[in-house]
């Protein structure tokens, strides 16, 4: 089984997607950490037991690597699109402790495994060849940390907790048996949409609030 590890905010800056999660939560989230090998960077926030919230960005100050960078960050035009329709919480990540078998069943999808490196120690990731979203961030992008949760990145403490994690989709009996065929434990709950769209309700200390 995998289970959700992070929701990201896939942002055309790290400015604009601070920003965002300010105006949404109220909450400032400070910096986290620079991913070397992929060129971007990110802020962090904890949402309550092993889950966080990441905004992430293209780092321009980092060459840019080898490979296409993830979370489909080198298509710029597609990042600002989306931003600008308000698309904004864009992808989530699930964790696995079994990503060589993930891939081979389900590497169609999920992408080819790298091997990365941060600040909490060396992981595993699920990246397509093109760098895209898995089915355009219907389907998560898999991280095997090795079975440790002391590997999580160290997220800002800031009172806030997830409730709800909800994808709205035109078809969500497709989105449905994509998560039963990959097996995710406790999915983004599916409701019906004009479009693909998240949003996660989140606990914080002024109430309940949207972030999407």
């Amino acid at each position: 089984m995998i289970r959700l590890d992070h929701l990201s905010i896939i942002a055309p800056t790290l400015e604009s997607g601070v920003g965002h999660v300010r105006q949404c939560l109220g909450v400032d989230i400070p910096y986290g950490r620079t991913h070397g090998s992929m060129g971007t960077h990110n802020h962090l926030l904890h949402l309550g037991d092993d889950i966080y919230l990441e905004v992430i960005a293209v780092d321009p100050g980092a060459p840019p690597p080898a490979h296409r960078r993830w979370f489909g960050l080198d298509d710029a035009e597609k990042v600002k699109r989306d931003w600008d329709d308000g698309f904004r919480l864009r992808g989530w990540v699930a964790r696995t402790s079994a990503i060589d078998s993930l891939i081979d069943a389900h590497g169609d999808l999920l992408g080819r495994k790298m091997a990365l490196s941060g600040g909490a120690g060396a992981f595993f990731f699920g990246v397509p060849s093109d760098g895209s979203l898995p089915l355009d961030g219907i389907a998560p992008s898999v991280i095997d940390r090795g079975g440790r949760l002391a590997s999580l990145p160290p997220a800002a403490e800031l009172g806030t907790r997830l409730h709800a994690f909800v994808i709205e989709h035109p078809d969500p009996d497709y989105v449905s048996a994509v998560y039963d065929r990959l097996g995710i434990a406790n999915p983004p709950k599916v409701e019906h949409g004009a479009r693909l769209r998240y949003r996660a309700e989140i606990e914080t200390p002024w109430g309940m609030r949207t972030l999407s």
